[in-house]
Order: C-alpha cells, then structure tokens, then sequence
C-alpha cells in the first residue's frame, strides 16, 4: 500500500515539473538576445525587438490564464493540464527551426500561452490534490522548480546553441504529460459537477481514510450538495454578462481577487520575473567585471534555488504572514543598502575595487525574496479563492500576473539603461514594501487551513473556530457572572 503523501508528491511532480518548463521560458531571453546581438548572428534584434522578445511570453500569458479557467472548470483539471501544455511545446518547436524574429516571436507567445495557463491552474492542483499539511511545501516547491529551470537555462545558455536549448526545453513537458496520464481526476471539480461516489473515490486514493480526511471530504461534499439544491435557471449571454460583473459585488470574489492584485505587485517587484531574463546584464553592471558574469550568475542561481527551496521548509514550521511579512521587509531593506553602495560607487564616493559588497547584497536581497515574496503569493493563488469563483478568478489573477511580467520584461531594459541597477530596484523596492504594508492588513492566516475552512472565511469574514472561541468566551463570561 502505497502511503497518501507519495500518492500526492507523485501527482503534483506533473505541476513542479511544468514549472520547470515554465522557469526555462522566463529565463531563456539570456540564451538567446545575447546570441541575436552577435554580428555574426543571421537573425537580428535591436533593443525594441529584444525587449518584446522578452516580454512576449508575459503578455501572451493572458490568453493562456483565460483559456485555462474556461477549460478547467468545462473539462476538469487533468484533461485541461494535458491541453494547456501543448502551445508551450510547439513554441520550443518554433524556435529550434526559426530563420527570423516573426518564428521566434510566435514561439515566445506560444511558451508564454502554457506558462501562464499553469500558474494558476498548477497552484489550483496542488491546493485541490494535496493535504492542508503539506499543502504550504508542495506549493512552494512549485516556485523552488521554476528558479530550478531558470538556473537549467543559464547553465545551458553558457554550453550550447540557443537553437540547442528551445530542443533541450521539450524534456520536462514530456515528462509532465507523462504523470498526467495516471491522475485521478480532482475531487473538488467532481464534487462540484454532483459525482459524488467519483469524487469520495479520488479523494481517499489522494488522501487516505482518517478521521481528517472524513471530516474534510464530509464538508466538500455537504457545501457542494447544498449548492446543487438552489433551483438552476437557463440563461443567456447577457445574463451571464451581468452575472460576471455581479461577482465584483461579492466579498467572497472581491476581497481574494484584491489580495492576489497586491500579492501580485509583491510577486514581480521582487524581481522573480525580471532577474532571470536580464542576469547576465545586471550581474554585468553590479560587478563592473563581465569576463565573470556567468560563474556570479550561476552563483546566484544556486542561491535562489536553495533559498526557494528552503521557504518550503519555513513555510511548514512558521505561519504564511509571519514568514511573507518579515522576509519580505527585510528584503527590501538589503536591496536599499545595495543601491545605495551602487550609487555612492557610481558617483566615485567609495573605491570600485569590493565587487564582492554589493554581489553579496544581492544575494542576501535574492535569499530574502526567495522564501517569502515570490512562492507564497504564487501559494495563495490555490488557496484564496472558493470553489465556485476559481475558474473566473484565477482568470482574472491571470490578467494581473501577466501584465505584472508583461509590463516589467517590458520597461526593465530602458530602466537599466536610463537608471542603472542602482535606480532600477530602487524604484522595485520601493514599492514592494508598499503592498508589503498593505497585505499586513488584509491578509488572513490560511497555514493548516483546509479550502472550505478558507472559503467559509471570504464568506463570513472569520474562521470557525473563531466563532468557537467567542462563544466560549460568552460562556467564561456568564459563568463569571
């Protein structure tokens, strides 16, 4: 009998390993617009082209996001996770036989389509498919796997042909689809559809049977049944046009959407998008020495991989706000003292000859962000929204990430330019602690959570055993009286 945590791990490896694939397209810009900026190279990019070529894939996970709801709430999430790999794999094809920018472009699009369908929508799996208890880990391994493809492409940048890499990138897409192929399908969308023998089915298989597990699947199937018992009416277009923007009403839809938009801001000021796709030029810049930018680049790699790795344990032993909140402010403190020794070495205050200072600033920066700020805003994405708003939420999350990476890939090369390193994550720091301040507002605890205990809390604003401990307190009180 094979243990329910293994039965779990080997479902959600189909995610990591799609985050992958997923961390190789975000960060192959580095393989391939060095090589576009050769003259020797046959195929040519100016500055314009190359940040478009960078921030295609982001913008293009838009699509990607809006196809991904539709599908996983119509068909399910196995069939829709199989599908959504698919443009992902036909990009890399493009871009191994491209011949000019408009084969390349589309490839990016395509990778950036599959990227974005299975950020949400990977998040969703491993919150539906796994325990509360290792919930938290599986979905920070999800961002540990992305930083893990992006340190695969800078390795394989540094060795091979970029035409060499796009065919390197096929391998964790065909492993994925390969994992799919021996899911259950989730419990949740089964329960939702009203099958239920199907669902309890799937979910002991995932989960075992214990009194947790019971209780769990007893609360999934009696909200789920007595969502099925209101009277359904047919409508139209219009109707369900209106009902979208009735959604926008509802604080059970709201305040999560809400939540995702700050994380989001927190997400893509960290840099997690933008430091893969520019290393070598940043490191380039930081440390004055270019012969070397690969083996700091690789360093650093390591460093954020270990340390995204690493949150996975935090996330277990310390609560979600606890560890987002202070990694998260003590992050954007490094990055100042960081810029500020960048411009001091710019102006000619201080000496040109410690690139080891600013380096290990970065780092530290790098560790910082990598156990708070980047996985567990991409962890509440599979955990804030309710069951009967996930598709269209995850939609809309969708729309804010990839404008988030769309807009940074976009403006980071002139802010380089016009800015400096410096400048640049000055301004990205800035702002992070900004929503960093707002989420310590808004943020509820979800750590040990099941779904529907977080679902019950967008709908009535406290946790059940909130409720318990004011009525027990109403008790101590009367028997005092």
């Amino acid at each position: 009998m094979v243990p329910p945590f293994f039965r779990q791990a080997w479902t959600v490896s189909a995610v990591w390993t799609n985050m992958i694939a997923q961390g190789m397209v975000l960060s192959y810009p580095t393989s391939l617009l060095p090589a576009l900026k050769d003259p020797d190279s046959p195929i040519k990019a100016d500055l314009h082209t190359a940040s478009w070529l960078a921030s295609s894939a982001g913008l293009s996970g838009i699509p990607g996001f809006l196809v991904s709801s539709y599908l996983m709430d119509a068909y399910g999430r196995k069939l829709s996770h199989a599908a959504v790999i698919l443009p992902g794999f036909i990009g890399w094809i493009f871009i191994y036989l491209a011949r000019g920018i408009p084969a390349l472009m589309i490839g990016r699009i395509l990778g950036g389509i599959t990227a974005g369908a299975t950020v949400s929508l990977g998040a969703i799996i491993i919150g539906e498919y796994s325990d509360p208890k290792y919930r938290g880990v599986f979905l920070n391994l999800k961002t540990a796997a992305v930083c893990l493809g992006g340190m695969i492409v800078h390795i394989l940048g540094h060795f091979f042909h970029w035409r060499t890499v796009a065919l390197i990138a096929l391998t964790p897409y065909v492993l994925s689809l390969l994992v799919i192929y021996t899911w259950p399908e989730s419990p949740a969308w089964l329960a939702s559809r009203g099958q239920f023998q199907k669902s309890e089915d799937s979910f002991y298989w995932l989960r075992g049977k214990s009194e947790a597990s019971f209780n769990e699947m007893e609360e999934l199937i009696k909200a789920q049944m007595e969502r099925r018992s209101k009277p359904v009416e047919s409508k139209t277009c219009s109707d369900n046009i209106v009902g979208f923007f009735h959604r926008l009403t509802q604080r059970d839809f709201l305040k999560p959407l809400f939540i995702i938009f700050i994380s989001s801001i927190v997400l893509e000021t960290s840099g997690r998008h933008l430091f893969p796709a520019y290393a070598l030029q940043i490191i380039g810049e930081v440390t004055g020495n270019k012969s070397q930018t690969f083996y700091y680049t690789l360093g650093i790699d390591l460093i954020i991989t270990c340390s995204a790795v690493s949150s996975s344990i935090l996330v277990k032993i310390m609560k979600r706000r606890t560890l987002l909140l202070s990694t998260g402010f003590s992050a954007c403190v490094v990055m100042m003292a960081a810029c500020v020794y960048l411009y001091l070495r710019e102006e000619g205050v201080i000496a040109n000859d410690k690139a080891w200072i600013p380096i290990g600033l970065f780092a530290g920066y790098f560790i910082f962000a990598n156990l708070g700020c980047t996985p567990i805003p991409l962890a509440l994405l599979g955990e804030v929204f309710p069951l009967r708003h996930r598709g269209v939420g995850s939609s809309a999350a969708g729309i804010f990430i990839s404008c988030g990476v769309m807009a940074g890939l976009q403006v980071t090369p002139y802010l380089l330019i016009h800015l400096k390193v410096y400048g640049t994550f000055a301004v990205f720091a800035g702002v992070m602690g900004l929503a960093l301040l707002v989420l310590y507002f808004i943020l509820p605890e979800t750590k040990d959570r099941t779904l529907q205990e977080i679902e019950d809390y967008f709908n009535y604003g406290k946790f059940k055993d909130d409720n318990k401990m004011d009525e027990d307190a109403e008790v101590k009180i009367k028997m005092v009286k």
